[in-house]
């Protein structure tokens, strides 16, 4: 077992561990000096490192090094914006001689992919209306072999092994529970566009089996998975017949529940499900966000600061014996 983890860093320490590479460029520097500049990871978490000032035939070995791969590492733990960084001094690719265990490297969520799948899957199948039964069991049985590992971002929340998954699943049993207070919504319309609204994550992001992304694809970056889900939905709507009122909603749900145009939505909600997708959407991310930044925090600290929480430090209050 790996015996330090991102989670025990603390700063201004030397340590000397395992991480996994999640991305890595070769950049320049305001001096004109090459340096190294990665996002590394283990089941406990991301960190920025850098190794600066690299020269030529450094770089030229550091190309063996690519995303997925465990390096070993020395470096200082330093703090820049409020988040903790590495100042990497040595490092090197892995071999078998370092005798280490992939689960240690990998974020996966916190229930089988499959338990998540068919819990996903049967509330779909049993749909009374027929064209969003026949609509959401069609996309989720054509991406099955996908959605077993894909998440749900490069990096920030669900960024892990089944994560789109989980976000999906977790994001129907509150719609559920919503629909029994707002009792106005339609619930397989609304559930329909949880099952579908991120759908296209798997064509806008690129990722292994073990659910790490080195980045987006070429129509993940020129389109983005917004535009792509709608271009999807256009062609699926029309091979199964769906009426065409019902096939804009969707399209619409998927298209808006960014909400703003500074995270990609050309428009905003225009219908209750579609308003209420949004809200889901964003209590599932933040309560990620937020567990995940208590579970790295001791009991009665504040966190690191947390840029997809609007750069704020959680607190995680003293345990108590209750």
């Amino acid at each position: 077992m790996k015996d330090k983890y991102i989670s025990d860093f603390v700063t201004s320490e030397e340590i000397t561990t395992y991480l996994m590479v999640k991305s890595l460029a070769i950049k320049v520097g305001a001096n004109h000096k090459q340096y190294l500049d990665l996002l590394l990871g283990d089941k406990t978490g991301e960190i920025n490192g850098k190794k600066w000032d690299i020269a030529d035939e450094e770089a030229v070995g550091l190309r063996e090094i690519t995303e997925s791969s465990i390096i070993k590492i020395k470096a200082l733990v330093t703090e820049w914006n409020g988040q903790k960084q590495l100042r990497i001094s040595r490092i090197r690719k892995t071999g078998a001689e370092d005798n280490l265990e992939m689960s240690d490297y990998i974020s996966a969520a916190p229930e089988k992919a499959s338990d998540m799948y068919s819990y996903i899957y049967e509330r779909a199948e049993g749909f009374v209306d027929k064209d969003l039964r026949c609509l959401c069991t069609k996309v989720l049985s054509d991406r099955k072999e996908k959605l077993m590992y894909y998440p749900a971002a490069q990096k920030n929340h669900h960024a892990q092994q089944a994560g789109l998954l989980y976000h999906i699943k977790r994001m129907l049993m509150t719609a559920e529970r919503v629909c029994e207070v707002y009792t106005n919504l339609d619930r397989e319309l609304l559930m329909a566009g949880v099952i579908l609204h991120d759908i296209e994550k798997m064509d806008e992001i690129e990722s292994n089996e073990m659910g790490v992304s080195p980045g987006y694809s070429f129509e993940g970056k020129m389109l983005g998975h917004l535009v792509l889900g709608v271009r999807e939905m256009e062609k699926l709507a029309e091979e199964l017949g769906i009426p065409r009122e019902k096939a804009v909603m969707i399209e619409h749900m998927m298209l808006s529940h960014h909400y703003e145009p500074d995270f990609g939505s050309p428009i905003r909600p225009l219908f209750p499900e579609a308003e209420m997708l949004h809200y889901l959407d964003m209590i599932d991310a933040k309560m990620f966000d937020m567990q995940e930044a208590v579970e790295k925090t001791e009991p009665g600290k504040f966190s690191d600061r947390v840029w997809t929480l609007n750069n704020r430090t959680v607190y995680r209050r003293t345990e108590n014996d209750r």
